[in-house]
């Protein structure tokens, strides 16, 4: 969800890898061992949440996350928490990390000191202060400022149910002068004064109970500021006490490894983007394909994973993904020497293959494997075949009979789906094998293995093996099931290699014994056969969309529809699921349907204002005669519903271009007081979202994204030229500082690079110039930039040295 900036949209978007902890403060009991997971939190709002890792002072979790961040944010947040026996959740430590600090740590796996958590240092939000310094006659006639001299407490009236209290109160202090002072004396006195002084406010939740109210944050405000300018008024960020306990070594709750990425695209028209564009474009074409844009980001990029994602995106949107992918596979076919490693490296062909699949096989990967998962995880059989695993009372014979029924039904469906493998996919897999078969004539398996390697290997297998991260199930397996899926994903993959010796492939010698199962060439024949199906010239995929397709599904608050009355008993927890046919919920997973709203009802899908009910992450699902309300769990669960609920249903023709903000309560809309139910829309929809469920992509974000990582390895770029310029003249043994390129044809390389410099430098200009605009127009102390951003601060600086060194 982009941010509108005078003809420039802003989206934020956040990667995470969250590792594992150590060396986490002991359980203060006879088991000294705990039970722990991790959040991840835009400022103190919980995105994400990761498995529960049990009996461990050093918990390792794996586990990634990846969200488009629909919101302005101050801290990404990751908090420790320890389950007790009784399942009640208390926080260990916490690692924050300030907004302009994230480029710090970007793609880069950190070790960061787990900090303590206390209601002081817990805070967020902003305050707006006007501030005036009132000159008064004293009886002496004496010209006097009024002014917090003594220490003196004064309230507000409290606020109830909102978190956006408007207070408009005025407090007065002032302070008394003894006469006995000379007027100069007592002005040079006033004027040390003043610097020292400081006006406090803080902010606290009032409370009925007996623990007090609940402290939000504070402001110090020097006084010096209104010798400066008089009136003051301005927007300040809410800060912490700084009076937290310092007793604890920082090292004492131990720490966290994360790898973190955080993305924040600033996108022009599309039209700023054309000549980098077509560049990109046309890399298919160039020969040799080494020499083209998009093959030299991904030499330049320090990972093939960072260059293949937008590379990929972009490519697909304009429909070059397959003959890009076949030029770079081809020319990495013809410099393998060894049939049996053929796509084995993290090749820039491996990685956007794989990124391809990703995108254009979700579906697919779904409609396979999602209900035999579903029935694995239900079921809760144990399949243990490790005998040093096995626990009492469990029977290795009746666990493996278990498993090779599991291992069956995965491989069933696998191979039996070559129809629906997306057409995108199988012309990919036809190049891999053609090129293959050309390079190595004499390996009649080779055909197989090319493909194998991508669907089965970097496909099927990680789906299964974590199923959670491609959506297959909500949520992380219990450990037994994971166990399960370990198992049939090791089996599986296999399976599908091909391999001449395959029992010899496993390290376990238990894994060589159960997989004498499937030691028999009717495998054989169905891998074949089904690699032949996916990989075959001109085969299109011939699927109907007459069946239901699931696209998101979960729990989620909703407000009775056609209620008057107003109060939380309105409102109830439902699993809520979205296919491409209609929009239902249930009590729970499973159930019966109690309500259903075809497609095409749905009129408009809209955020809702956060004072209808005083509740965040609410939305609004538009239908002829009525809204229904609901609310998401957090921002980001808000936004892809929002999201995809609004792409599914955009070609409706009966589609609203106007609706209202806010709920219709006690007989009025609240954002514009009609009376009415049936009052047409005050605020224009939010619009233009594609219509593609399978594939929303925006090529000119991702084309943004490729000129940041050129702009970011500009020196590499360079590099690259001295590098071209050296080859063309020097047939001599190659200098080691360039032998990290790969180069074929230096003349047509360099060409290349020229127009990329030339390019990324035009961009560069457009963004320095919207950065000056920018400073000249925001105000330091306004709503969106407050007092007491150090990211702002930092800005002002950066543009204040920038603007000197112009001059």
């Amino acid at each position: 969800m982009a941010v509108e900036e005078e003809g420039l949209r802003v989206f934020q978007s956040v990667r995470i890898k969250i590792g594992e902890a150590k060396n986490l403060p002991s359980y203060p009991g006879p088991n000294k061992m705990r039970d722990c997971y991790c959040t991840v939190n835009l400022d103190q709002e919980e995105v994400f949440r990761t498995k529960v890792v049990e009996k461990s002072l050093c918990p390792f979790y794996g586990e990634d996350f990846y969200c488009e961040i629909p919101r302005s944010f101050r801290h990404l947040s990751f908090y420790i928490f320890d389950r007790d026996v009784f399942r009640r959740d208390s926080i260990i430590g916490k690692v924050a990390i300030q907004k302009e600090d994230l480029q710090k740590y970007h793609n880069r796996d950190t070790w960061f000191q787990l900090q303590h958590v206390d209601a002081d240092s817990e805070v967020q939000g902003k305050v707006h202060l006007e501030l005036r310094l009132s000159e008064v006659i004293t009886d002496t006639g004496v010209v006097c400022h009024k002014l917090a001299a003594r220490s003196e407490a004064k309230k507000t009236k409290v606020r109830k149910r909102t978190n956006n209290p408007q207070f408009d109160e005025v407090f007065y202090f002032e302070v008394t002068r003894p006469c006995s002072y000379s007027k100069k004396s007592h002005f040079d006195f006033e004027e040390e004064d003043v610097d020292k002084l400081e006006i406090r406010v803080d902010l606290w939740n009032a409370s009925n109970l007996k623990f007090g109210d609940e402290f939000l944050g504070e402001l110090r405000i020097p006084l010096k500021v209104l010798r400066q300018s008089s009136p003051h008024e301005a927007w300040y960020f809410l800060q912490p006490r700084d009076n937290g306990s310092k007793s604890l070594k920082p090292d004492d709750l131990g720490s966290l490894r994360l790898n973190v990425v955080y993305t924040e695209d600033h996108v022009f028209s599309s039209d700023y983007y054309r000549p980098l564009r077509d560049l990109l474009l046309k890399s298919a074409d160039v020969e040799p394909v080494s020499a083209s844009a998009a093959h030299i980001l991904g030499e330049v990029c320090r990972e093939k994973q960072e260059a293949a994602i937008p590379l990929v995106r972009l490519l697909l949107h304009y429909g070059r993904v397959v003959p890009f992918i076949s030029a770079i596979a081809s020319a990495e076919v013809k410099r393998t020497q060894d049939p049996n490693t053929i796509f084995r490296g993290n090749s820039l062909a491996s990685k956007c293959i794989d990124e391809t699949m990703k995108l254009a096989g979700m579906h697919y990967l779904h409609v396979t494997l999602k209900p035999t998962i579903e029935e694995i995880c239900q079921s809760h059989r144990c399949c243990e075949i490790d005998p040093v695993k096995l626990r009492d009372g469990e029977n290795l014979e009746s666990n493996m009979e278990s498993l090779r029924h599991y291992v069956d039904r995965v491989f069933t469906v696998i191979t039996k789906s070559g129809v629906s493998c997306p057409t995108v996919m199988c012309d990919i897999f036809f190049s891999l094998r053609e090129a293959a078969a050309k390079r190595f004539q004499d390996d009649l398996d080779v055909r197989y293995t090319a493909v194998s390697s991508f669907i089965f290997l970097r496909f099927f297998a990680p789906a299964i093996l974590s199923p959670n991260l491609f959506q297959l199930t909500p949520h992380h397996t219990d450990p037994q099931t994971s166990r399960t899926l370990t198992l049939i994903s090791k089996t599986i993959q296999t399976l599908g290699s091909l391999s001449k010796s395959k029992s010899a492939s496993f390290k376990e010698s238990y894994m060589a014994t159960f997989y004498e199962f499937f030691n028999e060439q009717k495998y054989a024949d169905a891998v074949k056969n089904f690699l032949d199906l996916i990989s075959s010239s001109g085969r299109r995929d011939p699927k109907s969309v007459e069946q239901p397709i699931l696209l998101k599904e979960g729990f989620m608050i909703k407000r009775a529809q056609g209620r008057k009355r107003f109060g939380m008993k309105n409102f109830k927890k439902r699993w809520f699921r979205l296919t491409n046919h209609e929009f239902t919920y249930q009590k729970s997973k499973g159930d019966q349907p109690l309500c259903s709203i075809p497609i095409e009802n749905i009129l408009a899908v809209e955020r809702l204002e956060e004072e209808s009910f005083r509740m965040k992450n609410m939305f609004q699902v538009i239908q002829p005669e009525r809204a229904l309300y609901i609310q998401a769990s957090n921002c980001v669960e808000a936004r892809d519903w929002i999201d995809i609920l609004t792409k599914v249903s955009q070609c409706n023709q009966a589609r609203l271009t106007v609706f209202h903000p806010s709920a219709y309560l006690n007989g009025h809309w609240l954002c514009c007081r009609a009376s009415s139910d049936t009052a047409a829309g005050c605020t224009p929809c939010t619009g233009g979202l594609p219509a593609n469920i399978q594939l929303d992509i925006d090529g000119d974000r991702e084309t943004e994204r490729i000129y940041s990582l050129f702009n970011l390895y500009m020196g590499k770029l360079e590099k690259m030229q001295e590098a071209c310029g050296s080859k063309s003249v020097y047939d001599g043994p190659e200098q080691e500082e360039y032998s990290t390129f790969l180069i074929d044809d230096p003349q047509e390389t360099y060409k290349t690079l020229k127009q990329v410099i030339a390019g990324v430098g035009a961009l560069e200009q457009e963004h320095a110039q919207y950065r000056r605009d920018k400073f000249k127009k925001t105000r330091y102390g306004s709503q969106e930039h407050p007092i007491g951003d150090k990211s702002f601060q930092n800005y002002i600086r950066q543009q204040s040295e920038i603007s000197a060194h112009s001059i």
